[in-house]
């Protein structure tokens, strides 16, 4: 047993992984989370929320799986909340003045976004259909995005009533496509189509819905085979950096790339150039 393997949550084990609110599928160093209440188009539910906020927590403690592929099943990615499971009950909090209650719940949603930024993973969203509300959120908050032709992003907040401030939207958005353009989504609720999304650079690329999954687990294979440990640190740079002047940032990445230059696949990479070999990294 290695040391770490002592503190690690109790009760983890993901190559044994079986989650009750959504589906999970192991293959080599790729995972991949899949929202599957197609007959509704994949809506979240409390349970659902919680279940992946302490599944992105428990990956910083996994060091087998290197990245995650998010998505949905029966041709959606997500609807958002449940209305029945979700917003009925929110609303009768609100009813009752359970301010605290209403807090409690927002800070939890809140919770899911911060442990998929925190996670080593690197995180691919595959995208088709219907990505709304809590869904648009779950896109927003992985590391690459993968869409359709078909699929409509719509943060719709605005439509049922409440900010366009939900999950860190209006943090993380306006770094992704720009501030007027967030704004006008946050403001409207409107969607966005497949193109519109690529076009705008919510997405990284554009597939057919028959090739998504396929080349979106391409692209996880590809990141899981490289240097993880490297990739790891890069996604802790772009989040943390956020917050900082440019003479803070260059001072972090200077720190960041030191550490990187003290792990073995740096040394590895270095010793196959030499030979005119591709290197083959391992994550340390």
């Amino acid at each position: 047993m290695k040391t770490s393997d002592r503190f690690a949550p109790a009760g983890v084990d993901f190559a044994n992984f079986h989650p009750k609110h959504f589906a999970w599928k192991l293959e080599g160093k790729v995972a991949t989370i899949t929202l599957n209440r197609p007959e509704r188009k994949n809506p979240l539910t409390l349970e659902s929320y919680a279940e992946l906020r302490d599944t992105f927590r428990n990956l910083r403690y996994c060091d087998f799986i290197k990245t995650i592929v998010l998505t949905g099943a029966g041709g959606n990615f997500c609807s958002g909340g449940d209305v029945h499971e979700i917003i009925g009950p929110l609303v009768t909090m609100q009813k009752n003045d359970d301010m605290d209650g209403l807090l409690k719940f927002t800070r939890m949603t809140g919770d899911l976004v911060k442990e998929m930024r925190a996670c080593p993973q690197i995180i691919v969203a595959a995208i088709d259909g219907v990505c709304a509300g809590a869904g648009a959120i779950l896109a927003m908050a992985s590391d690459l995005r993968y869409g359709t032709p078909n699929s409509k992003t719509a943060f719709l907040f605005v439509r049922v009533g409440l900010a366009g401030a939900d999950m860190g939207a209006c943090n993380i958005l306006p770094r992704l496509i720009g501030a007027g353009r967030a704004a006008e989504l946050l403001y409207t609720g409107r969607s966005m189509d497949g193109a519109e999304a690529e076009r705008w650079g919510f997405f990284n690329k554009l597939c057919e819905s028959e090739h998504l999954l396929a080349q979106a687990h391409e692209l996880a294979a590809s990141i899981a085979s490289g240097p993880t440990f490297a990739h790891a640190m890069t996604k802790k740079c772009i989040h943390q950096e956020w917050s900082m002047g440019i003479d803070d940032a260059i001072e972090a990445e200077a720190q960041a790339q030191a550490i990187c230059m003290q792990t073995k696949d740096y040394e590895r990479a270095y010793n196959a150039f030499v030979a005119k070999q591709r290197p083959v990294f391992e994550g340390n």
